[in-house]
Formats: C-alpha cells, structure tokens, sequence
C-alpha cells in the first residue's frame, strides 16, 4: 500500500531549524559545530552543556524538569535546582571514594532522583548505566557484572525483589543508593534523598577529555551475553545538535518523550538532547493509559512529542474521535522511535493531530537519530527520512571476498552502513574489541539491518539481518530467553523468535523440545512460562511456548530460527534453508 507526501505544518519551512537541508548537509562540518558547546575539542562535560551552562547563561529559573506523579502530583525543578541536585549527587560519590572509572547503575522508574543521578555521575566524571525497571533479576545481574557495578541507585522495593538475593555475589558493588525508603533500610544501604538533603551543593562541572568514558548502554545480540555498547563525552555535541534538527526543539518548548529511561532513547532524547537545548520536559511517571496521554499533551500544552510505534498503535486502536475531545493545538511536531513506523500510523497522525508522525531511524550503538524524517520536509509514510547533516550514509552489498561495495541503483536493498566519524557513535563493546572490530569494515560500520534508498535519498527499512526481537520497543535477545528455560531439568533445547503483533510489534513465541521422560502438557508449559516471567520480567518473557520433538538444525548443529519463524509465517521455507548454511 502507498501513501502520497504529507507536507502539512503547522510553521512555515523557514521557522524550523532545519529550513534548508541540501545547504546545510552540503555546508556541515565538525568543526564549525562544535561552536554548539561551551566545551571545546579538548575537555568538556556533558553535564555542563546540558544543565550548569544555562545557568551560567542566565536561564536559570527555567523549568528544566516537570515531574508528574502516579498521583497527579506536579513537581517542578528548575534549571538552577538540577545544578545545585546534581552537584549534591557528585559529592556524594566524592564522599564515598567513588573514581572516574568507575560505573554507576540506575535501576529506576520515572522518577526525578534517576535524573539527578545520571546528571550528577556525568558531573563527577564517572560513568553511567541505565538498567530497564521491568527486568528480572537475571538480565539485571548479567549486566551489572559485566559492567563492574560499584554503585546502583534503585527504589527500595525493587532492590529487595530483584537484587539483594544475589548481592552479596557482586564483589565490585560498594555503594547501595534508595529512594522511597523506609526507616528499615537493609543493611549497607543509604537513603539516597537524606544523602542529597545533608550534601554540598558546591561542585563544578569536571572537564573531561572528549574521549572519556560517559555511558554504557547495554543491548541484547542474538548469541551471547548483553552488548555494553560505549559512549564518550563527546557524543553530547551530536545529542545536542541531531535533537535542534531531528526533533526541531527550540529554548522553551515543552517536550514529552515516552521512552522509558532504561533504555538509549530515554537517556538521549528523555534526558540530554531536550536539556541541552534547554526545553521544558515533561515526566510522567504513570504507565500509558490512552484518556491520561491525550489529558497530559492537552493539559500541559506539549509542543514537541516523541514516543513509539507500539504506543501509537495503542491510541489507534481507541480512535482518532478519543483525541478529538482534547485540544491539542499546542503540538507542532511528534516523532516515532523504536521500530519500523507502518504507514498507516503515520496518516493516522495527520487524522487525529493536523500532523503526521515523523519516524526516524538509529540504534544504541549511533548513540542518537542517524536517519530522519524532518519538520521542514515532506514525510513519506513509511520511510525513515534522510540522513541527518553531518551523516554519510550507504547501501552496502558485502561480496564474495568479505569486502562491501555500495549499491548503485535506487531501491537496491544492501546492508544500511555509516561512514565513521560522528561523535555519538559508539566506541567499544565492553570488554569485547574483537566483538566492536567485527562492526566495521573499513571506514563504514554495518548496522546490521537491511534497508533501501529511493531516487530522492530516502530511505526505507526492509528487515532485519539477525534474529533480535522488537517488542514494544524493547530489543530482546533470544539467547537470554533460550538460556533461562534451559534451566528447567525438563528441557533440552529452545528456540525463540519474535511473530507479528498489531500492538507491541513483535511478542515473543519459544519452541522447546523436551528430554525423553517428560511429558509435553499445560502444566509444564505454565511452569515455564511462570519462571521466564520472573526471572526475566514481563517484557522479556514468551507469550507462548510450543513443544516439538525436534527443533530445525543447519549442519553444524545450529537452530534455525529464522526457518522457524518462516514455518510460522506460512513464507516460502526454500530461500531460508539456503541462507542458513553452516557459516550462519
């Protein structure tokens, strides 16, 4: 199905921030937008760029943080209040010996102490860690063990739930931080609220190299443990500036966006990018709710809205009459993160809002919005938009010989590749240079999806080239799924993948096959599906397990998802089979 330009704004072109795009990719240069930062190509610190300098500007007593309640309570901090709540949080890692090397982790809901930390780790110079709320306790401990945790700042329910169990089996954790605690704290844990209440708010901004250390996100690949992809200092130069044209924030706006913290989106674009160009954000701490969203965008007159595909289908599936009931004329721009934005939802936009949504396309390992459909240009439904000023991006066709070799006509589908060189793109893996090497070839890193480029640059996600589940917006590794029903004595192999669904895009689907002795029925499939859910959370866990006798294999023994997943499909099984040859 195709879908005519939609050109609608509510500004004309030249009000955007991006009123000239052929100019301005054409004219672009790092070195001119460094000018952005009050930092320079020699030390900076995120935190200065996105908090303390405005203060220093004289913006102070602007709002940089609403907070929203599960309780509708208001609380508003200004830009003069995180400075000083952030200098208080570095002075409590001072006051216990923390280092710039060492990793901070947050395990938090929407809740104003997460900012305060995250802000405050990047003003000490230390790094920072966000960890998805909704984990259970396994993908929560993996990934503190791979990043060395030292300190974790969490909510006292959630720490005893899903981490005390197992602390004491993490040497490198020292320093236990809660909030909404009570007076029973369990043992070597503080009050993180008492600890800012008492602390010093004194403490500059330490200037950092651009190359050091600042962020570990962690995202699931198909085999092995959790990826701790790293980001620099540096990349607050690319936050700063892929939010003024990829979501056209202007000094002032008010600017929602729906990621939840614990993942890229909700640290790049739900904390820096907006504060960096010094917006009004919205956080609410409720779970979505369609009559509550559409009362929020109403009541607190967003400008700017920035949510995901799953969500939006939600609001699609109540009707474009629910958002007729609210006035909504204060929004001028609402974009998509996440997954592939069908068409659909973008006219839908234009329907229930007088704007279209605009989706755009990156990954945990760019660090910010690589491809976009902008405020200033025509919005193909369905397309991921352009690359932003200052990005090279290729369709790439790998040849015989493992080299790659850019495609040469329009619509040709290749591998989407990005020539080396922004300043958010990730620098390592964690503890794996072999694993980070293999992301390169040459000076273009390969993303791993699979994607085409049409006669006038835009380009369009085709699918994907490894077996990593999107659900909700979560990315989903099927190895750590597949790792903890092995557990269960009963089973003897797994195999997961992720079918089509209308409202979170993709649900999990596990395939076990059991060991001789044990019987495929109901029961044990409620038993698996229980300790999934509680070992990996909710949003992790399958939906649906189906026993079979014996999983599709390639030759050297590996299961064939994707022959799995095309069975499920009803598609042609012939093209797969060949595709999974023993170098799968």
């Amino acid at each position: 199905m195709s879908f005519p330009e939609i050109k609608k704004s509510p500004l004309t072109a030249n009000e955007h921030n991006l009123n000239d795009y052929q100019n301005t990719c054409k004219d672009f240069n790092w070195q001119v937008a460094q000018h952005h930062l009050a930092g320079n190509d020699k030390q900076l610190n995120i935190t200065y760029e996105a908090v303390d300098r405005h203060v220093d500007e004289g913006f102070g007593e602007q709002i940089a943080i609403r907070w929203l309640s599960k309780q509708s309570q208001q609380k508003d901090i200004s830009y003069a209040e995180l400075k000083d709540q952030t200098s208080r949080f570095a002075n409590i890692l001072e006051r216990f010996a923390i280092k710039s090397s060492d990793t901070v982790f947050g395990l938090c809901n929407r809740v104003p102490q997460l900012y305060i930390a995250l802000l405050g780790t990047l003003k000490f110079g230390a790094v920072f860690s966000p960890l998805f709320s909704a984990f259970g306790p396994e993908p929560i401990r993996s990934r503190m063990e791979i990043g060395q945790a030292r300190v974790l700042i969490t909510s006292e329910a959630l720490y005893r739930k899903k981490v005390m169990p197992w602390r004491d089996q993490l040497s490198s954790l020292e320093l236990v931080l809660l909030y909404n605690a009570s007076d029973n704290l369990p043992e070597n844990c503080y009050d993180i609220d008492a600890l800012l209440s008492r602390s010093s708010a004194d403490f500059p901004a330490r200037l950092c190299p651009p190359e050091q250390l600042a962020l570990v996100h962690f995202t699931s690949g198909t085999t092995g443990k959790p990826k701790g992809a790293m980001h620099v200092h540096q990349a607050v130069l690319y936050h700063s500036i892929s939010g003024f044209y990829a979501l056209d924030l202007k000094p002032g706006d008010r600017y929602w966006c729906t990621a939840d913290p614990g993942w890229v989106t909700g640290t790049s674009y739900g904390i820096i990018a907006p504060l960096c160009n010094r917006v009004c954000m919205i956080i609410d701490e409720a779970e979505f709710d369609v009559e509550h969203w559409y009362q929020l965008l109403s009541e607190q007159k967003i400008n700017v809205w920035y949510t995901a595909p799953t969500a939006i289908r939600m609001l699609m599936k109540a009707g474009e009459e629910v958002a007729k009931k609210y006035d909504l004329s204060a929004l001028r721009f609402i974009a998509s993160v996440g997954e592939p934005l069908n068409p659909e939802a973008v006219v839908w936009g234009q329907k229930a809002f007088g704007i279209p949504f605009h989706d755009n396309w990156w990954q945990s390992e760019t660090g910010g919005i690589m491809i976009a459909n902008f405020a200033s240009t025509a919005v193909r439904p369905g397309s991921m938009g352009k690359p932003l000023p200052g990005i090279e991006v290729a369709i790439m066709q790998k040849q015989k010989d493992g080299s790659i070799k850019p495609a040469t006509a329009a619509n040709e589908i290749g591998e989407l590749a990005l020539k080396k060189g922004w300043p958010s793109m990730f620098r390592g893996y964690l503890n794996e240079e072999l694993r980070y090497q293999k992301c390169f070839i040459g000076d273009w890193y390969l993303t791993g999806d699979l994607a085409m480029c049409d006669n006038d640059g835009y380009y369009w996600f085709v699918g994907r080239a490894d077996d990593v589940i999107k659900s909700s917006g979560h990315l989903i590794g099927p190895f750590e799924v597949e790792s903890v029903l092995m557990e269960d004595p009963a089973v003897a192999e797994v195999a997961v993948i992720g079918l089509p669904d209308e409202i979170a895009g993709e649900v999990v689907k596990a395939f076990v096959a059991l060991k001789p002795g044990h019987q495929a029925d109901q029961a044990l499939a409620k038993k698996l599906l229980g300790h999934a859910r509680k070992r990996l959370g909710p949003a992790v866990a399958p939906r649906q397990i189906v026993f079979r006798q014996n999983l599709p294999k390639t030759r050297s023994g590996k299961i064939m998802r994707r022959l799995l997943k095309a069975r499920e499909l009803g598609l042609p099984e012939g093209d797969i089979s060949t595709l999974e040859s023993d170098e799968a």
